[in-house]
């Protein structure tokens, strides 16, 4: 993948984080959380963090000290 494929899948995953993270934070304010699909969406959410650190990694040459 060249750089600006990765940019624009970061930007797509990055998008994905924020919204699970506005659903993560209306059903808990919704009071009756459903506890089966909240542990989805934060398995999820941990899911996308991973890929993004894995895609920025790909980005950032490797600097030899």
């Amino acid at each position: 993948m060249d750089d600006s494929l990765i940019a624009k899948r970061l930007e797509m995953l990055r998008t994905e984080h924020r919204d699970l993270d506005s659903a993560i934070s209306a059903l808990v304010e919704a009071g009756s959380v459903d506890q089966l699909q909240l542990a989805r969406f934060k398995k999820r959410k941990l899911r996308l963090r991973d890929e993004i650190a894995l895609f920025e990694d790909q980005l950032i040459p490797d600097i030899i000290a």
